[in-house]
């Protein structure tokens, strides 16, 4: 843990079942024109929609509707805000998923740059300065996953053999209100729920053992892992509204910490593959957290023995297995274990499932020394990440 920090600008925070219903008194500070960004069928079939209709009604607001689906592209993103530049929205809310988020999160930005997102993209293009304006945003998450609507990137993807998944990120991004409501999560399906639920944990993992973890990120971690230890499979097996509070608490505090210390080695990974493979993310953080926490652990012990993130993960695996263990080795070994467990209870599917094979890996290695990899506890080699790929292919 660093002595000095510093704590990146965070939205505030709505939280709680029912919270939905301010989303017309927080829009109605902004202006009349709204934007709505959701996806396909997660909002108009649910029955928050004829509530928030008839709330935005009641405000006087108008809305243009606008519904999207899969991981955002930059063309999908420049499409939008080509068609609607020229309309004088005063504030954009996305009510979704990750991708829908960030999706939304792009166009507050843009709609009065009017400029291609392809010129902010780290790691893309010019890279140039983001100098603004953007218009409010509003972030409402209908699943438990990516922590979106308390950070400050936009992740974009372009997929195929030079395909890419980068971010665009600036502080100016960071929605104004992040709206967390439990009840938004009471349609997700199965699937979604392991896969995202597995990526919040993931996040709240790699910020804890980050290199540029603090005082403030470690305590909200611990909270986090505590509420996806205990809600995690419960949303899974059975989604009541006690499991669907913890997990989108776990979800929310991901976001919170993963925007102040940056991730590790599974995110770095999760770049490549989601770029160059049709996996969905949350499947990639899922069922590659097992194996890189192991390699983790592993190679610190082999090379760098006083790390302060070996305490650390052994403090996982107590607070994951909720007991006190013999030695640090023994709560480490525990963590993994339940890891790799709880891998096989949310049924993650393994990477060839999408197209990986043995022969692809190294052009997969080759592209993860991104952000995420460079506030991993300690530096894999090429074998070490390779090795971690081929435990789940």
């Amino acid at each position: 843990m660093s002595d000095r920090f510093s704590i990146a600008r965070l939205p505030r925070i709505e939280f709680g079942s029912g919270a939905i219903s301010v989303l017309p008194d927080l829009a109605a500070q902004y202006g009349r024109r709204v934007l709505l960004v959701s996806g396909q069928r997660s909002l108009t079939d649910s029955e928050t929609w004829a509530d928030l209709r008839a709330g935005l009604a009641t405000k006087g607001l108008t809305f243009e509707h606008i519904k999207v689906s899969g991981e955002p592209s930059p063309g999908q993103v420049d499409d939008i805000v080509r068609a609607h530049a020229g309309e004088a929205f005063d504030v954009v809310t996305g009510i979704g998923g990750g991708s829908v988020l960030d999706t939304a999160k792009a166009i507050a930005g843009l709609l009065r740059v009017r400029r291609s997102v392809m010129d902010y993209l780290e790691g893309v293009g010019p890279e140039l300065p983001y100098e603004g304006p953007a218009l409010p945003y509003i972030a409402a998450p209908t699943t438990a996953g990516t922590g979106s609507e308390a950070t400050k990137n936009a992740v974009l993807s372009v997929r195929g053999e030079g395909g890419f998944k980068k971010s665009f990120r600036h502080d100016k991004l960071v929605a104004q209100y992040a709206i967390v409501d439990p009840d938004l999560l009471a349609s997700c399906p199965a699937d979604l729920i392991a896969a995202d639920g597995m990526d919040a944990l993931t996040q709240l993992i790699e910020s804890y053992v980050s290199i540029r973890a603090n005082a403030f990120t470690d305590a909200l971690c611990i909270s986090g892992m505590r509420a996806a230890r205990d809600g995690l499979l419960p949303l899974y097996q059975h989604n009541h509204a006690a499991a669907r509070e913890k997990m989108a608490y776990a979800s929310m505090i991901s976001g919170i910490c993963l925007a102040q210390t940056g991730l590790g080695s599974v995110h770095g990974l999760a770049s490549p593959l989601g770029a160059f493979y049709p996996i969905p993310h949350g499947v990639v953080c899922g069922t590659l957290v097992a194996a890189a926490t192991e390699t983790n652990i592993k190679s610190m012990l082999s090379r760098d023995a006083d790390n302060p993130a070996l305490a650390k993960y052994a403090r996982i695996g107590e607070q994951f297995s909720n007991q006190r263990h013999a030695s640090p080795q023994i709560a480490r070994g525990a963590l993994v274990r339940l890891l790799s467990k709880w891998t096989g209870q949310l049924r993650l599917p393994r990477l060839r499932e999408y197209g990986l094979t043995s022969q692809g890996l190294d052009h997969v290695v080759a592209h993860s020394r991104g952000s995420s990899m460079k506030t991993n506890p300690i530096v894999l080699t090429d074998a070490e990440v390779k090795a971690i790929l081929e435990d789940r292919l």
